[in-house]
């Protein structure tokens, strides 16, 4: 018996909690590893400075995970600022939580929740998501509900990963097995091209390919006839 698409997506979160719980107490080393190799909190540091944010702003950091975008975010919106951090998985909030104890940071929300119904604040200033979205079957859906809650002129920022449009394409296969397949990522995904869905809801949108084009950076700006 084939299952239907509601169950199919529902094995598919499923699944992600699972990887992720078992990952969450070890994801900020292997971030670290992934630093070193990929150049990761360097992206990490362009996607935030992409948002454009300002002293005082409200951002939320979507299938935030352990945190690691909130001291970057932190030095952009200062303590007058908020940052909703949201995520899927429990067990890797409650390291996001820690984090942001040891910080002593009071202007952080931790919020438990699936990207796909989670319900944007209205008026931000501006929205973030990390190496996850291509992980969600919605995303499109997920972006069109963060561009209508975004403030005008303010910015919705992608990073993630991309097969590259070039002949390192060919590495591909081999580079999903080593480095995303551990944590739920599969070549399969590389249709998915999230994007895409910020150049048709928002404006002035920008594609920055990095790693040879493996990476990319897609930013959108908000307008009151966007969306």
């Amino acid at each position: 018996m084939s299952l239907s698409v509601n169950q199919t997506t529902t094995s598919s979160r499923r699944e992600t909690i699972d990887i992720y719980r078992k990952w969450a107490r070890y994801y900020d080393p292997a971030a670290k590893l992934y630093d070193i190799g990929f150049r990761a909190w360097e992206y990490r540091r362009q996607a935030v400075e992409s948002l454009n944010l300002q002293k005082g702003d409200t951002v939320v950091d979507l299938c935030c995970g352990t945190g690691l975008n909130f001291s970057l975010l932190q030095k952009a919106v200062g303590l007058e600022g908020k940052i909703i951090g949201v995520d899927l998985t429990d067990a890797m909030l409650e390291q996001a939580r820690k984090r942001v104890e040891k910080q002593g940071w009071t202007n952080v929300d931790i919020v438990q929740a699936d990207a796909v119904s989670f319900q944007f604040p209205p008026g931000v200033d501006g929205i973030i998501s990390t190496y996850a979205l291509t992980l969600i079957p919605e995303f499109d859906r997920v972006i069109l509900n963060g561009c209508q809650a975004l403030l005008p002129g303010k910015r919705w920022v992608i990073l993630d990963l991309k097969v590259p449009s070039n002949k390192l394409a060919w590495f591909a296969p081999l580079l999903s097995f080593l480095f995303m397949r551990p944590f739920g990522a599969k070549l399969s995904m590389a249709t998915r091209h999230p994007w895409e869905s910020i150049d048709k809801y928002l404006k002035n949108t920008s594609l920055s390919e990095l790693y040879g084009g493996f990476v990319y950076i897609a930013v959108g700006k908000q307008w009151q006839d966007s969306c």
